[in-house]
């Protein structure tokens, strides 16, 4: 019988993030191979108003400060797909490079994931509705409440990045069917 789960594996924090200008989601979890465990999430916002370095600025610095206050060990970014206006595009792929760029600075592994493949790794379906999402990130979560939509997002992140790193394990280990 193969141990896929070892007793004494140590819990992992995993920072989840959905990237935006004006509001970048985050959620933390902790994850010990058989369970989640919510830790805490958050909202890190900008105005329009701010000139484009301002704003980039504040989400560095929103996004360092919380990595060290929170201290987690991996990072999980979504990717993100804006095709209607190309100066709404560069300025979120601005914010994007940033929310990669801040975890990795504090020496954090960054995995990415596209939208569908978070839903489908925490609903099971890759064209889930945002409320299938939720739901499903407060049944595997019990006890979580969202200040925003963002941060709901983040959590399923760090989620669907806690099943993949899962996976990537066993595969590691050299997972031989029986």
């Amino acid at each position: 019988m193969l141990d896929f789960y070892p007793m004494s594996r140590r819990p992992i924090r995993i920072l989840g993030l959905d990237p935006g200008l004006q509001h970048t989601g985050w959620g933390l979890i902790e994850h010990d191979g058989f369970r989640l465990r919510f830790l805490a999430e958050g909202v890190i916002s900008t105005t329009p108003a701010e000139d484009l370095p301002d704003r980039l600025l504040a989400l560095h610095r929103g996004l360092a400060a919380m990595i060290d206050l929170h201290a987690p060990e991996e990072a999980a970014v979504e990717n993100t797909y804006v095709a209607r206006n190309p100066d709404s595009a560069l300025k979120l792929g601005q914010a994007r490079g940033v929310v990669v760029l801040a975890p990795a600075l504090a020496g954090l592994s960054v995995a990415q994931y596209g939208a569908m493949e978070v839903k489908r790794a925490v609903v099971g379906n890759g064209h889930a509705a945002k409320e299938q999402v939720q739901a499903m990130v407060r049944h595997l979560l019990p006890g979580v409440t969202f200040k925003r939509a963002d941060a709901a997002d983040a959590l399923a992140v760090a989620i669907c990045h806690a099943h993949h790193r899962q996976s990537k394990q066993a595969i590691a280990r050299g997972y031989q069917p029986a």
